[in-house]
């Protein structure tokens, strides 16, 4: 099944995540899901556009946008697929659970906030 984010909700994320990013904030699935009103599959729709993003910035050698969004558990880590999706583009080797992605993620973020994604266009 291929699933696709209409412009208008691209741009959207996007938004959202140069929000969190400047206010150095991480949002959950749910939240992101319900701010870009994303109809169903949403969460699907999401993950979709989330791996293609990591894709694009994997391909522009930029720290990744898409580690601001995290599941709502106590973990505060990214879903397993998202491990696995930054596993494929080369960007983290190791379990989706655990100290090391844990640490990986945190400083993901760090880099996120960090970057001005403004500057590259």
């Amino acid at each position: 099944m291929s699933v696709r984010i209409s412009h208008l909700h691209w741009q959207a994320l996007l938004n959202e995540l140069e929000g969190a990013r400047q206010q150095r904030h991480l949002l959950t699935y749910r939240a992101l899901i319900e701010r870009l009103e994303l109809p169903t599959p949403a969460m699907q729709t999401l993950t979709a556009a989330l791996e293609h993003l990591a894709a694009m910035d994997v391909r522009d050698k930029r720290p990744l946008r898409s580690s601001l969004v995290i599941s709502q558990g106590a973990s505060r880590l990214p879903q397993t697929g998202f491990f696995e999706c930054v596993g494929r583009l080369g960007r983290f080797v190791g379990a989706s659970d655990g100290i090391a992605a844990a640490s990986w993620h945190a400083s993901e973020v760090t880099r996120v906030f960090e970057f001005d994604y403004a500057e590259e266009g």
